[in-house]
């Protein structure tokens, strides 16, 4: 404790900040919230140390305020050591941490609104996506920024519903309940394969300290109720709980099950909830009144207090690599976080990142294995549709010939399914109608402005869409080159939809992707028809690859199984087969039997052998040999170090200066400059160095004094990736 009149430092959440001095003007603790002034902006900061700027003692500003809660010891212990791994500034670590501007504030006095969900208005798709808001938060009041932030509309649309009276003015939030007392409702009994895994987990939160388990078990062989045990476990000791997911699997059906097991819903923390609601649950969690939060990444990042169990949920998701806000892998720092506060940890997955199985094999996590699905059902029967010699015919709409991308047998089985009274599920992990529209005569293909990257025909809306970038064009019906006809080459899932409804004309589809699926709400609703039985066959990309129960799906057709074999990323097989094996997964779950068949150009390819085989240990341990002998990770060291600039001069002189700066290293190398594989993004151009070492290496340090020795100009940006998983 630092009495009144210490100089300490305080951190603050910006990206460059270190810590300042400031003099205390009462007593205050290591980690309490303090409130400061830099530059005449104000900062919630937390007391970071004893001050050390040297500064004349009548330079030194007093704090402004002091607030009762704040960080553990543990926790800025976890800040440090997350700076030094990802090089971020620990100022910019804060800043993940102190994410709710106005927590430490009264609510803003805005305008609120509520939606009248019974007054009888053309409900537009921009409409839908903001009742959809209001229906997952409850239709608590929200202000017009709220429903900006939240549903990204226009003010058009929003005074559009103030006028015709959808949105109704109110003054009051409607207060919700944020505190639980949850308990075991006792209605569901662990199978013996279960038991054992949640009892060994149980020992080890009971016995307190730092440990790593990982939950594999095979697609629905029960992980979530054998975690639901472990939470209840280390509520009951008095302990906080977060049980992290990805954004697309915080689904009613999960939702469903926690208050099914626990009695209560859970407290929810993702990208959607309005500033209230986040101000709520952040003061909650951070005055230690809320103990469980079921969230995405960004949980991680709460003021926990008291934190007792972390569960990673699909640990090997690509979506808890952070890309935006700082570079950070959320499982990485989860498990980071659980070391320095000395707790247990669980991630759970049906297929393991390959870090995660060689740090299981160094003996520094302990693998429990599910091998049997839960409540008897058995797991699909996986074919191959060799493409080589089940050509797709063509078929025919409004007398026009279409290029076909179903072979006969998929058909066929699509056929036998609905006949009888079975759901199919297409999966193709691309948007749109066609990925390039292309003359045939001169070369032409339709890209970006902004983006070096192939615009996607988007038939849902008629125009051409980048996928970087979200800019839209229209279709040109000539090629704007040599005038001659523009053709369209490749299937996105609306093609696919197109064919479907052409071969099977009462058949009813569904398409699911980031285009149509674009709340939570409408993702609800979606599975509640497919429970219902009001969906014969579902289209979509991985938004459905994981997550879901549909207990009358019994055929998944994967159109490409090849897309994603031969990318440019080391880790493309290993990614491939996680994608496809958690899709198969999701055929037979009930209590027919599931088939699936993959649709291939390549059927001896080793990842398309080892899922139809079922040898997913094979396979791992076969690539992690290739990985071995490259020293790849997990078996080598990456930094990605990625350079941008609005003008591509400066960027290639700045570039080259870094290059002729790079030390030379013994175990690493430094590899670059090059152009980045996608070079412009929204008008940014694109270098790239990689930084490449042994598992020893302290590349780190060689980075941050490797970047700091050249001057950074100030129309450049440098970004530091530390195990990068996006190499374009």
């Amino acid at each position: 404790m630092f009495n009144a009149g210490t100089v300490v430092k305080v951190l603050i959440p910006n990206v460059i900040n270190t810590g300042y001095d400031y003099r205390l003007t009462g007593d205050a603790g290591l980690g309490q919230f303090v409130a400061v002034t830099v530059m005449n902006r104000k900062y919630i900061g937390v007391i970071y140390g004893i001050g050390d700027s040297g500064l004349d003692a009548s330079k030194i500003k007093n704090v402004s305020e002091i607030f009762p809660s704040g960080l553990s010891v543990d926790d800025l212990l976890w800040i440090q050591k997350m700076s030094e791994w990802t090089l971020m500034a620990p100022g910019a670590v804060l800043r993940l941490i102190i994410n709710v501007p106005d927590a430490f504030l009264p609510p803003k006095q805005e305008q609120l609104y509520t939606f009248n969900f019974d007054n009888a208005v053309r409900m537009t798709d921009a409409r839908q996506i903001i009742a959809d808001a209001f229906a997952s938060n409850d239709n608590d009041a929200m202000s017009v920024s709220d429903i900006r932030n939240i549903t990204h509309a226009t003010l058009a649309v929003i005074n559009g519903l103030i006028k015709n009276g959808t949105l109704v003015a109110t003054s009051v939030r409607a207060k919700t309940e944020l505190i639980f007392d949850y308990h075991d409702m006792g209605n569901v009994t662990l199978n013996t394969e279960q038991q054992s895994a949640a009892d060994e987990i149980g020992r080890g939160i009971d016995a307190g300290g730092f440990s790593v388990y990982l939950l594999d078990g095979i697609t629905g062989s029960g992980k979530t109720q054998v975690y639901f045990d472990s939470v209840l476990r280390a509520y009951n000791n008095g302990k906080s709980v977060l049980l992290m997911m990805p954004e697309i699997a915080l689904t009613a059906q999960f939702m469903n099950r926690f208050t099914s097991r626990f009695g209560a819903a859970p407290v929810v923390w993702h990208s959607n909830l309005t500033s209230a609601r986040r101000r709520e649950i952040w003061r909650g969690v951070a005055d230690g009144k809320i103990r469980i939060v079921v969230g995405t990444r960004s949980a991680l990042f709460l003021p926990w207090q008291n934190l007792g169990l972390i569960v990673v949920d699909e640990e090997h998701d690509t979506s808890y690599k952070q890309e935006d806000m700082g570079n950070y892998h959320a499982r990485d720092m989860a498990v980071l976080r659980a070391k320095m506060a000395r707790f247990p940890i669980v991630l759970a997955s049906a297929t393991p990142s390959e870090e995660t199985l060689q740090n299981v094999k160094l003996g520094k996590y302990k693998q429990l294995k599910l091998t049997s699905r839960f409540g008897g059902a058995q797991l699909p029967q996986i074919e191959t549709i060799d493409m080589r010699e089940n050509r797709p015919t063509s078929y025919t709409v409004r007398d026009e010939t279409c290029a076909g991308n179903l072979s006969e047998p998929l058909c066929h089985a699509i056929d036998e399914t609905l006949s009888a009274g079975h759901q199919v599920m297409l999966f193709i992990n691309r948007r749109g109608y066609a990925p390039i529209v292309q003359c045939r005569k001169c070369g032409w293909v339709a890209q970006c402005p902004d983006c070096s990257v192939g615009m996607t025909y988007h038939k849902r809306i008629g125009k051409l869409l980048c996928h970087m970038c979200g800019r839209t064009m229209e279709l040109p019906k000539k090629c704007p080159d040599c005038g001659d006809d523009v053709s369209m080459r490749g299937a996105g899932l609306e093609r696919i939809d197109a064919e479907i409804a052409a071969r099977f004309p009462s058949a009813r589809t569904a398409l699911v992707s980031s285009d149509t699926i674009m709340t939570r709400q409408t993702l609800e609703r979606l599975v509640a028809k497919m429970e219902s039985g009001e969906i014969d066959i579902i289209i979509g990309t991985q938004i459905l690859a994981k997550g879901h129960h549909f207990p009358n799906l019994t055929l998944v057709g994967v159109v490409d199984a090849d897309m994603g074999l031969y990318g440019t990323d080391f880790r493309a097989p290993e990614h491939t087969f996680q994608q496809l094996f958690q899709v198969a997964g999701r055929a037979g779950r009930g209590n027919a039997p599931g088939r699936v068949l993959l649709q291939t150009y390549q059927p001896d390819n080793p990842v398309i052998n080892a899922i139809c085989a079922g040898n997913r240990d094979e396979f791992f341990a076969s690539d992690m040999a290739s990985r071995a002998a490259a020293k790849m990770p997990p078996f080598g060291n990456l930094i990605a170090v990625i350079i941008e600039g609005q003008r591509e001069q400066p960027l290639k002189q700045y570039a080259s200066a870094l290059g002729a700066a790079a030390p030379k290293l013994t175990n690493a190398k430094i590899m670059g400059p090059i152009a980045a594989q996608i070079y412009q993004v929204r008008n940014w151009y694109r270098m790239r160095f990689l930084v490449m070492g042994d598992v020893r290496s302290d590349l780190q340090t060689v980075v941050k004094k490797w970047i700091s020795s050249v001057k950074t100009p100030t129309n450049i940006r440098v970004k530091i990736d530390v195990g990068p998983i996006n190499f374009m």
